[in-house]
């Protein structure tokens, strides 16, 4: 038999598998897209006629839009290291793990739980329902979060599924360029 073949998997840090530290990350994951979606508002106040000309329910699209294009950065890295890295995850995708796909995978949770947060308080203040959205996100929050409860199964699939967010920093911009007029940049 090939050594490569009977050599074990490499072990994420016991710390992951501690509950402590698995909610300190979904809460660092939980604040740091509040942060993030906080600061969009405040650097927009300061700095764009256009964010302030804007009626209150697209001053909160906007915030949300710079906020899911941060996380479309953070999960087109994770999504293409899985991919193109030689890892744990990649050698067994069933059960592969490795340090940095649990990081992820508890950030992307705290990320989901602001975004099923954000979406919530927005409907409720706005009178609105965007069923596919909704869906979208109630989705993304059980699988990620289902990761983190089921801690046996591997990343590989979670981390590739993050892929499908490559386009949001690009839809997200194209959408806060079209508001400010410049479409055509």
């Amino acid at each position: 038999m090939d050594p490569e073949q009977t050599r074990p998997l490499p072990q994420p840090s016991a710390e992951y598998f501690s509950w402590d530290y698995r909610l300190q990350l979904i809460g660092l994951g939980f604040g740091f897209y509040t942060a993030v979606f906080l600061l969009s508002h405040l650097l927009s106040v300061i700095s764009s006629c256009t964010y302030n000309s804007l009626q209150a329910k697209e001053k909160v699209f906007w915030d949300l839009a710079a906020t899911r294009a941060v996380f479309g950065i953070q999960s087109s890295v994770a999504g293409l290291r899985a991919l193109t890295e030689e890892s744990a995850l990649s050698t067994d995708r069933a059960r592969g793990q490795e340090d940095w796909s649990w990081f992820h995978v508890l950030t992307a949770t705290g990320f989901f739980v602001f975004e099923n947060i954000a979406l919530h308080t927005s409907n409720v203040m706005f009178r609105s329902f965007d069923l596919p959205l909704a869906t979208h996100h109630f989705f993304a929050l059980s699988g990620f979060a289902g990761a983190v409860v089921w801690d046996s199964q591997g990343h590989f699939l979670g981390m590739v599924t993050l892929l499908l967010e490559i386009s949001t920093p690009f839809t997200c911009i194209s959408w806060m360029l079209l508001k400010a007029g410049w479409a055509h940049t």
